[in-house]
């Protein structure tokens, strides 16, 4: 198989980094839906707004797969 067409599955600290702010996000929201805190839900649900826009930004910065701060230089 070629590697060069290889996205990398998202195996980088942009998309680890967006992923995890998404599921602390929708873990929250949902314990505060159980606890009936509507505030806290939305504030919660804006975490699942704010993940794919963080990831966005640091693999515009270097930080995705096949980023300039994610590759060994020799």
């Amino acid at each position: 198989m070629n590697d060069a067409h290889d996205p990398g599955h998202g195996s980088s600290p942009a998309a680890w980094t967006g992923m995890i702010i998404m599921l602390v996000g929708f873990s929250a929201g949902t314990l505060f839906f159980w606890f009936d805190q509507a505030a806290l839900v939305w504030a919660s649900a804006s975490l699942l707004a704010i993940g794919p826009i963080v990831g966005t930004v640091m693999a515009k910065a270097g930080y995705g797969v096949g980023g300039s701060k994610t590759t060994a230089t020799h």
